[in-house]
């Protein structure tokens, strides 16, 4: 079984990438791997996509032919464009009725699997120690701030852990974030450089020509 310390940080971890990448992000994509994958709505799902091209290219075609001149092609158009038009809404209901139930499932499991797990860390484990600090380290008054709040005295508790796991992962991805942006810029920044010297270099040449 995993160190508790090594849970909690993971814990954070994953709580710090869910935030970033944000939660309708990750439940958007995973039902767009549902909706791929070999499941009995997968083809629900491609039904609506035939329905709906269907309906565009009846409606192209009744756009396409004269209602006076053409009459019975015509209303046959309209006939088959309201029938696809009524099965396509009727599709679509059902599968956003779907989607709620999936997306409220998505949003349960992951905050049980997020949020929740750490309540309950926190709630089980509140009198264990993460560890122990040297002894006398840090003033009295520390240790008690550390061991909040029923860790013994002289450890740090699973809460005050969980704080200063988080408080790594956030300064560490803003890190990471920054570092991006900035190689981001200056490698835009050397490609507006390389391409003025280029047009500098193609100037140049064009003038000795003349």
């Amino acid at each position: 079984m995993p160190s508790l310390v090594i849970v909690v940080l993971a814990l954070q971890i994953t709580i710090y990438l869910i935030n970033t990448l944000g939660a309708q992000a990750i439940t958007d994509l995973l039902w767009n791997l549902y909706s791929k994958a070999p499941t009995p709505h997968s083809t629900t799902i491609r039904s609506q996509t035939e329905l709906r091209r269907e309906v565009v290219r009846l409606k192209r075609e009744m756009g396409a032919t004269s209602s006076q001149d053409e009459f019975a092609k015509w209303a046959k158009l309209r006939r088959q464009h309201d029938k696809a038009l009524a099965r396509y809404d009727e599709t679509s209901s059902s599968l956003t009725a779907f989607k709620a139930t999936f997306t409220r499932t998505v949003n349960t499991l992951r905050w049980l699997g997020t949020t929740g797990t750490r309540f309950f860390l926190q709630w089980w484990f509140t009198k264990r120690p993460m560890f122990w600090l040297p002894r006398g380290w840090v003033p009295g008054y520390v240790e008690w701030v550390l061991a909040f709040p029923r860790a013994p005295t002289g450890s740090v508790s699973i809460q005050v852990w969980g704080i200063a796991c988080n408080t790594v992962v956030q300064l560490i991805g803003a890190g990471v974030v920054a570092g991006w942006v900035l190689f981001a810029e200056q490698r835009e920044k050397d490609r507006k450089e390389k391409s003025k010297m280029g047009m500098r270099a193609k100037a140049g040449q064009e003038k000795k020509e003349l």
